[in-house]
């Protein structure tokens, strides 16, 4: 157990770090410059490519949830039990923490970083949002995107899945969702990648947080409930 939950904080940690690094480079730094565009798929790429690389180094040894609405999705379904649902929680959560409180503290070496201006790589929704779209739209997007990426690694998971190619279905997933998720909220689908920058930047993104925070844990419910539901009906078709 203390093996599972060392890699699910440090896989959240590293995906905290490199994805949301390059964020906030993206969109607080502007290195990409005025290419909104540009930015969206360099930091789609980052998201997706981290986990992939993860999911296979850390899947052997805990699953490589590194995020709490996987975790959801994996105790619903009954893969996992609330004990150790609550362990990967705690380790995820202070993973994420970690992983922005270090990238805060490198990129706060540079006099060109505003922690107001620049930022963390915050979600939001309203004014923080790229289409200032409002709260019930962010939710009903980050639901839905979060049972998409968790439902697919349910579904690439599963007994009689192909375990070789499951880490790069579920790495190009999550690039999908950010592709669309990023101007609509900066995507969360992980409720400890937006926890970690929130604390950190504090303002708007600390107030919107719970968003984050709730949507994805309802979009993993909701993946597990589908995911049951088919490969249920799957199997007593083969029965």
């Amino acid at each position: 157990m203390a093996r599972k939950l060392a890699a699910e904080l440090l896989g959240t940690f590293f995906l905290v770090f490199f994805a949301v690094g390059v964020a906030t480079l993206c969109f607080g730094f502007g290195v990409t410059g005025s290419s909104f565009a540009a930015g969206v798929v360099a930091t789609a790429l980052a998201f997706g490519l981290v986990l992939l690389a993860l999911a296979y180094v850390l899947g052997p040894i805990s699953g490589c949830h590194v995020n709490p609405a996987v975790t959801v999705g994996a105790l619903l379904s009954g893969r996992i039990g609330i004990t150790e649902a609550v362990g990967y929680w705690i380790a995820q959560f202070a993973g994420g923490i970690l992983g922005a409180l270090l990238l805060w503290a490198m990129f706060s070496t540079t006099p060109l970083y505003n922690r107001k201006t620049t930022g963390l790589g915050a979600d939001g929704w309203g004014a923080a949002s790229h289409i200032h779209i409002g709260g019930g739209g962010a939710f009903l997007a980050e639901a839905m995107l979060t049972a998409l990426f968790v439902f697919v690694i349910l579904g690439v998971t599963s007994k009689g899945a192909n375990a070789a190619t499951a880490g790069m279905v579920i790495g190009l997933t999550l690039t999908v969702v950010h592709l669309i998720g990023i101007p609509i909220t900066g995507t969360s689908v992980n409720p400890a990648r937006s926890l970690g920058p929130a604390l950190v930047v504090g303002g708007t993104a600390l107030r919107q947080v719970w968003l984050f925070i709730v949507a994805p844990v309802v979009g993993g419910a909701v993946a597990a409930a589908l995911h049951r539901i088919l490969f249920r009906a799957k199997n007593l078709e083969s029965a």
